[in-house]
C-alpha cells in the first residue's frame, strides 16, 4: 500500500483516514511500537531471507493507514483488496491484526474512553477538572438475524429496526470519558446506565446533563439537569417549553461527541461484520479517535 498519494491533498488524507497529516504524524511512533511489541515475539522464520511472497503493508506508516481506512470508510473487504493490491482474505486477516495494535497506540496517547468506573473516587482521580457531564445514549444498526427470537432481542422501538445500543458520557470539551459495552437494542438506556454503574460512579458535586431518556436519574444524583417531559394531562407551560430549550442547547454538546466519533463509519454504518462484538470495538476506537484528535487540536 502506497501512503505517499494519501497525504498528497490535506482534504483526502482527512477524508481517507479521519485524521490530518499532524495527528497521522503524532500517533505513528507509538503505533510502531505497538506494533513490534506484538510481533516480536512471533517465531523465527523457516524460510530463507528474502523468499515467500511480499507484503503489501511493509512500513509502520502503511499499516497505520490500512487501518485507518478501514476505520474511516468501513469498505467491503473485496473493495478493501482492490484499493491496496491484496486478497480479500488477507485483508480480513490484517483488519483483525491492527486492530489491537491500534487500541494499544492508543492507550499509550491515554485518549482511549473508560468502559467502567467503579466509584466517584475513581472518577474524581481520572477526571479531576471535570463539572459537567451529558449522559445519552445511541444506538447502531445491525443486519436482521434470521432467528426470530434474535431479531426480537434485538429489535429497537424508538429506531424500528435491529439496532446494538451502548451508552456515552463526555464532558463539555466534546471528549468521550466513558462508553458502556454495547448492548442489544431492545434495552432501554437507563437499564444500561445502571447496569454499568455509570450514575453510582459520578460524584455528587458533578452536573449531569441528560435526556428525558433517563427518568427516575435525579433520585440517584442530586443534580441533575434535564428537560420536562409532558402528559396527556399535563402539557408543557411557556416557561418549561423555554427552560427545555436552553436544556437543549446546552446538552447538544453529547450530540456533538456521539457524531464526532461517528465520522469513522465502522462504528456508524450497518454492522457487517461475522465476529460477534467486533461492532463495540470499532465504537470503542473510533472515540479513541475523536479524543485523540480533540487532545491535538487542545
Amino acid at each position: 500500500m502506497n501512503t505517499t498519494g494519501i497525504f498528497t491533498n490535506p482534504r483526502l488524507t482527512k477524508a481517507l483516514t479521519g485524521l490530518s497529516r499532524g495527528e497521522f504524524e503524532a500517533l505513528l511512533p507509538a503505533f510502531g511500537v505497538a506494533w513490534y511489541v506484538a510481533h516480536k515475539t512471533k517465531p523465527k522464520r523457516q524460510r530463507r531471507v528474502g523468499g515467500g511472497k511480499k507484503g503489501k503493508l511493509p512500513t509502520s506508516a502503511d499499516k497505520l493507514a490500512f487501518i485507518l481506512l478501514y476505520m474511516k470508510c468501513y469498505p467491503t473487504f473485496d473493495l478493501m483488496g482492490f484499493l491496496t493490491g491484496r486478497e480479500r482474505t488477507r485483508c480480513c486477516r490484517s483488519v483483525q491484526d491492527l486492530l489491537p495494535v491500534l487500541e494499544t497506540a492508543m492507550g499509550r496517547h491515554l485518549v482511549l474512553p473508560k468502559r467502567k468506573i467503579s466509584s466517584p473516587e475513581e472518577f474524581f482521580r481520572l477526571f479531576p477538572e471535570t463539572k459537567d457531564v451529558f449522559i445519552d445514549g445511541t444506538e447502531r444498526r445491525v443486519q436482521k438475524p434470521k432467528s426470530l427470537k434474535k431479531r426480537n432481542r434485538l429489535y429497537s422501538g424508538k429506531k424500528k429496526t435491529t439496532t446494538r445500543k451502548t451508552v456515552i458520557v463526555s464532558n463539555d470539551k466534546k471528549q468521550i470519558l466513558l462508553m458502556t459495552q454495547a448492548k442489544s437494542g431492545r434495552r432501554h438506556d437507563k437499564r444500561i446506565a445502571d447496569k454499568a454503574g455509570v450514575i453510582q460512579a459520578i460524584p455528587q458535586d458533578i452536573s449531569i446533563w441528560t435526556d428525558t431518556g433517563f427518568q427516575g436519574i435525579a433520585r440517584q444524583h442530586q443534580d441533575t439537569v434535564m428537560p420536562a417531559k409532558a402528559t396527556k394531562n399535563h402539557p408543557l407551560t411557556f416557561d418549561q417549553k423555554q427552560n427545555n430549550r436552553a436544556i437543549s442547547s446546552i446538552r447538544v454538546i453529547s450530540e456533538h461527541a456521539i457524531g464526532g466519533y461517528k465520522r469513522f463509519k465502522a462504528a456508524a454504518d450497518i454492522y457487517r461484520n461475522r465476529l460477534p462484538n467486533l461492532d463495540d470495538t470499532f465504537s470503542f476506537l473510533a472515540a479513541g479517535l475523536w479524543n485523540f484528535h480533540l487532545a491535538q487540536a487542545a
